[in-house]
C-alpha cells in the first residue's frame, strides 16, 4: 500500500540564546564556553536566538557561522517586531519565529518510573511521559531525564533534565544538590550558575515567568 508524507505539528525544546546587544564575537565566545563545560548536553542543539534586548543591527551571518563554530545548530531568531532585521536574519538562514506559544503543560503521562539503585557514571535513564523517582544518588556524568518531574532521594552529582517535551510545570526535587546541570523545559543551569545558598541542600527546582526558580525544603 503506498502512502505519502504527512506534515504535521509538534513541539520540541530548544534552547534559546538571549543577546544582551550587537556584539556577536561576545555571544559565540558565551556558546563556546558552555559547549565546553557540558558537551553532552549542547553539542549539536538546536538554538533559538532572542534578540528583543538588541539595539542596533545584528551580523547574522557571523551569527549563525559562530554557532556553528561552538558544535550548536542555528533555528531561528525570536524577539523581533522589525521587519527589516527579520529580512536580515531570514537572508542569513534563521527562521522567524514567535515566542507567543502558550506554555505546554504535561498530559497523557503514564505511571511513575522508579529507579532504586543509584545511577553511575556514564549512565542515561528517561522517563518517556512519565514521572521519575530515584531512590539513591546520580553520580557526576551521569544523566536523569524525565518528560515529567524528577524526585532524587539521594545526591544529584550529575545531569537532571525535567520536563524534556516542553513541559513547563515539571520540577525537580533532590535531597543534595551538586549537580553539574538541572534542566526544566530547556531551560538550564550549570554548576556555576546554581546559588550558594541552595548548594549541597535539600531543593525544589520550578518554572517561574519563563526562568528556573529555587525553593528550600526544610522537611
Amino acid at each position: 500500500m503506498s502512502q505519502t508524507p504527512d506534515l504535521k505539528g509538534s513541539s520540541f525544546t530548544l534552547s534559546v540564546l538571549h543577546l544582551s546587544d550587537n556584539e556577536v564575537e561576545k555571544s559565540i565566545q558565551f556558546l563556546k564556553k558552555k559547549v565546553e563545560q557540558a558537551p553532552t548536553f549542547f553539542t549539536s542543539a538546536p538554538v533559538v536566538i532572542n534578540i528583543a534586548n538588541v539595539a542596533g543591527e545584528v551580523d547574522f551571518s557571523e551569527l549563525k557561522k559562530g554557532i556553528k563554530e561552538a558544535g550548536l545548530i542555528p533555528v531561528g531568531i525570536t524577539g523581533s517586531k522589525d521587519e527589516h532585521t527579520q529580512s536580515l536574519a531570514s537572508q542569513a538562514g534563521f527562521a522567524i519565529m514567535s515566542s507567543s506559544k502558550p506554555p505546554t503543560k504535561a498530559s497523557n503521562l503514564v505511571p511513575t518510573k522508579v529507579v532504586r539503585t543509584p545511577i553511575r557514571s556514564g549512565q542515561q535513564v528517561y522517563a518517556k511521559n512519565a514521572d521519575l523517582v530515584v531512590l539513591n544518588h546520580v553520580s557526576p556524568g551521569a544523566e536523569v531525564i524525565a518528560d515529567g518531574s524528577i524526585h532524587i532521594h539521594g545526591t544529584l552529582r550529575g545531569r537532571a533534565i525535567a520536563g524534556a517535551s516542553g513541559s513547563t510545570d515539571a520540577k525537580i526535587i533532590c535531597n543534595d544538590l551538586q549537580a553539574e546541570l538541572v534542566s526544566i523545559a530547556g531551560n538550564y543551569w550549570l554548576s556555576d550558575q546554581i546559588d550558594s545558598e541552595v548548594w549541597q541542600k535539600k531543593v525544589m527546582l520550578s518554572m517561574s515567568e519563563d526562568m528556573l526558580h529555587y525553593d528550600i525544603l526544610t522537611i
